[in-house]
C-alpha cells in the first residue's frame, strides 16, 4: 500500500537505486498502489554511468510491499521492503535486463510476464 511521497527501492539493474512515488495511476481519486499497479516516480539516487539518472521521471510497477497482500487462496504474503521495477515508456516490459529479489507470482497473472521471467525468485 504505497501512496505519493513514498520512498521505494528500485529492484532492477537500470541504474536507479531509490525512487519517490508522486502519482498512482488509475484515476484522479486513486490514493494507494498495491502489488501489480503502475506508479509514476522520480529517481532520488542513481548509479553513475547507467541509463537512468537522478531526477528522471519514469513509470514503474510495484513488485513488493510491506503491507500484507491477500492472495486468492486466502493466504497472505508480505515483504521486508517496498520495491518497484522501472518500465519502458508506454509498455509493460521492464527497462532493465535483471530483476533483483523475490517477485510474487501474481504479477504474471496481471500481464507482467517479462518481469517474472527475468526474476531470479518467484514466490
Amino acid at each position: 500500500m504505497l501512496q505519493p511521497r513514498a520512498i521505494v527501492k528500485i529492484a532492477d539493474n537500470s541504474g536507479g537505486k531509490i525512487g519517490r512515488i508522486f502519482k498512482v495511476l488509475g484515476g484522479s481519486k486513486k490514493r494507494y498502489a498495491e502489488i501489480g499497479e503502475i506508479v509514476v516516480l522520480s529517481v532520488q539516487k542513481a548509479e553513475p554511468r547507467k541509463g537512468v539518472k537522478k531526477k528522471d521521471v519514469l513509470h514503474a510497477v510495484v513488485v513488493r510491499q510491506r503491507k500484507p497482500y491477500r492472495r486468492a487462496d486466502g493466504s497472505y504474503i508480505r515483504f521486508d521492503e517496498n520495491a518497484v521495477v522501472i518500465l519502458e515508456k508506454g509498455k509493460t516490459d521492464p527497462l532493465a535486463g535483471r530483476i533483483f529479489g523475490p517477485i510474487p507470482r501474481e504479477l504474471s497473472e496481471m500481464g507482467f510476464h517479462s518481469i517474472t521471467s527475468k526474476a531470479a525468485e518467484v514466490v
